[in-house]
């Protein structure tokens, strides 16, 4: 069983707590926590860039010139896209879809994966508790100091606690996640994931809780 080691805000080690191994100790495919880290991000997507076509950028109603007897080449709109001015010819939309389709399952599993990576590289810490004074910054960064943390770092919180958002807001590689919202792209972005106790407790439960609806709904 995978055990991590559980630090107080001092940097100090104060005990070791085992992980429930169907969240921190399954066998890791690489090929699919590739699928379903790249199907986040493209649901996540949003299409902001948008170019008008012909129909839609004004003017254009009438034939600039008759078909035949000007010498000129033949047009029928001046919104065509070969006119400046016209519409532009295969650009951006802001209809397009990059949404990518993976089911509950597998992106549970693959969490579970991320998760288990950072128990074996010894990049998940538990906190026995957080207490951030006011908001304070300097509290936050000087916790963080005394811990064996990598350069970006993944802070999950059992609940929102807009003190320890304040405290985090200033700090470059430093971002926030309360156990509910946990996802594999933010797991995976961290060289070292610290989670409070009461948080890990809340993720294992809420992990187990929807793993066992999942296979209930399967059998059903």
């Amino acid at each position: 069983m995978s055990k991590i080691k559980v630090y107080n805000q001092d940097g100090k080690v104060v005990s070791e707590r085992e992980m429930a191994p169907k969240l921190f100790d399954v066998k890791i495919n690489e090929g699919l926590v590739h699928l379903a880290a790249e199907a986040q991000m493209a649901n996540s997507r949003v299409a902001a860039g948008h170019s008008k076509t012909r129909g839609e950028v004004r003017g254009g109603g009438k034939k600039p010139w008759k078909q035949k007897g000007t010498g000129r080449a033949r047009h029928g709109s001046i919104r065509s896209p070969i006119w400046r001015g016209g519409g532009v010819t295969f650009g951006p939309q802001s209809e397009r879809n990059f949404a990518k389709k993976l089911n509950r399952k597998s992106k549970k599993t693959a969490l579970a994966m991320a998760l288990t990576d950072k128990v074996k590289h010894e990049a998940l810490l538990g906190l026995e508790s957080l207490s951030v004074d006011a908001g304070k910054t300097k509290t936050m960064a000087g916790m963080l100091a005394k811990l064996p943390v990598g350069r970006k770092t993944l802070l999950i919180l059992p609940k929102s606690d807009p003190m320890a958002v304040r405290a985090s807001r200033n700090l470059k590689n430093l971002w926030t996640v309360t156990a509910s919202a946990v996802n594999l792209v933010d797991v995976l972005k961290a060289d070292t994931v610290v989670a409070s106790v009461a948080a890990l407790d809340l993720l294992e439960k809420g992990y187990t809780t929807s793993a066992k609806a999942t296979a209930d709904k399967s059998k059903n």
